[in-house]
């Protein structure tokens, strides 16, 4: 399949659900507070799923089976995912109460093939289809579809304010060693304390620059009057695409190439990644527009930061579960964006980042967070009103190739992060073919897919069946 446009639509039918609780609980009924970083992630959840090509070794009754006895088996150790999110106070500050409530686990069928399914536009196949919905007070909803090839999607979606993407990543491969019967490779740790306030909290005024209390947010512009760049195009939508290994490398080689340069430092995949999408967005956008910034924001992962090179809790922190993230981002003149080059954007990517990438950053914080509660805050890069904004989430740890439920490794697998803000959301992931090459999902306003699209077709190409390595 070559042509988009040969894509059936997918329609798909649960024929069963049911709820797993964890095998053995091993210990009461207890509650988990959120850390002061899980207070700054709203009620969303996101996704993630895995398409695997028929396997003639098993029915789909017996992948299901086996799925669902390594699933009560992995909740042992992973008992949060069992339990439910309750609000503690009229603060709106909530907490998992781990009572083995379980986890709903759906069974279904769909009528297409897994190469007719339509990996480009996941708003039209992933969307509710083959990804569940969490339900009310639930941590994590699983459902498995047969598609018409007896293939098989995998599709979850866990809570944000219980799980980040590393967390659900440290699950995911957990329930794939159970189903192997491997002992885990980690275990999920879920003491709070490594992310307790300290005793005499303080922090840098760089916190209070990429972080908000919503209460100062501005109230949102009533429904009869449009927001600037409001068009017929304004809407967000879902794109997967498909990055050649040469295009990074040559991505990066651009944004290292700092002619006149009195300091040099060398810019990641990621950061030239980042850099080249702010750009590229950048650069077809009307110089006299409403706007004149253009902001972007790279997720930053803090398990390693905290430990401050102290090796014991540097592994401790390795199977830390919950959200330890934070937001630096930049915001440039959409000018500036055009007409510099790559290597000066990078830069200015490799400048927030930095702010972000010390132990003092995650500690101050964390600080920040206990100085302003029990009011909710966010990260500022997600309050509307500022002018256009993207954020980058690295999903490179992304252990696709390691999702073996004992039928073989899958085709296919990304997350699906179907949020409804307005802030864009961009993740690189390795493709599961293991030679370099990305697939990256993206969730932008319309008008900046079709920037992508119009500027650097080259560079992201539609995700189809092509790339797909089936045997």
């Amino acid at each position: 399949m070559k042509n988009m446009s040969t894509k059936k639509e997918l329609s798909v039918r649960v024929k069963k659900k049911e709820v797993v609780e964890a095998a053995a609980p091993p210990i009461p009924q207890h509650w988990v507070p959120q850390s002061n970083l899980d207070l700054l992630l709203p009620p969303v959840t996101f996704g993630v799923f895995f398409c695997y090509q028929k396997t003639p070794k098993l029915t789909f009754g017996a992948i299901c089976s086996d799925l669902k006895a390594a699933l009560a088996e992995t909740l042992v150790s992973y008992y949060a995912l069992a339990g439910e999110v309750v609000m503690k106070n009229a603060g709106g500050e909530a907490e998992i109460v781990c009572n083995n409530r379980g986890v709903e686990f759906a069974e279904a069928l769909a009528d297409v093939e897994l190469s007719e399914v339509n990996l480009y536009n996941p708003d039209e196949s992933i969307e509710k289809k083959l990804v569940p919905n969490v339900k009310h007070g639930g941590v994590l909803a699983i459902q498995v579809t047969q598609l018409k090839c007896g293939g098989v999607v995998v599709g979850c979606s866990f809570d944000h304010r219980v799980a980040d993407a590393y967390s659900a990543n440290m699950f995911l491969v957990s329930w794939s060693e159970v189903a192997q019967a491997k002992p885990l490779s980690q275990l999920p740790c879920f003491r709070r304390s490594f992310l307790f306030p300290r005793r005499h909290g303080h922090y840098d005024l760089s916190v209070d620059a990429m972080y908000t209390l919503i209460s100062s947010l501005p109230p949102p512009l009533p429904a009869a009057e449009p927001k600037p760049l409001q068009t017929d195009e304004q809407s967000v939508i879902s794109r997967i695409y498909y990055i050649e290994s040469d295009e990074i490398i040559r991505i990066q080689s651009l944004a290292n190439s700092q002619k006149g340069s009195a300091k040099h430092h060398r810019i990641t995949k990621l950061q030239a990644f980042s850099a080249f999408l702010w750009k590229t967005i950048a650069a077809g956008m009307c110089k006299d527009n409403s706007f004149k910034n253009f902001r972007l924001g790279v997720v930053v992962d803090g398990r390693t930061r905290l430990s401050g090179g102290d090796e014991k809790q540097a592994e401790q922190l390795k199977g830390y579960f919950g959200n330890v993230l934070s937001i630096p981002f930049g915001d440039r003149k959409i000018e500036d964006l055009q007409e510099k080059p790559l290597s000066w954007v990078a830069n200015a990517v490799r400048e927030f980042l930095e702010e972000a990438l010390t132990r003092e950053h995650f500690l101050g914080l964390i600080d920040w967070v206990e100085s302003h509660r029990p009011e909710p805050a966010l990260a500022k890069i997600y309050a509307s009103g500022d002018g256009p904004a993207a954020v980058v989430s690295s999903g490179q740890q992304f252990p696709v190739r390691k999702i073996d439920f004992g039928w073989g490794k899958p085709i296919f697998g990304s997350y699906h992060f179907h949020w409804g803000g307005e802030a864009g959301y961009v993740m690189p992931m390795p493709s599961p073919k293991g030679n370099g090459d990305w697939i990256v999902y993206m969730h932008l306003q319309k008008w900046q897919v079709e920037l992508i699209e119009a500027h650097a077709s080259h560079v992201f190409k539609p995700m189809t069946s092509e790339y797909l390595d089936f045997n």
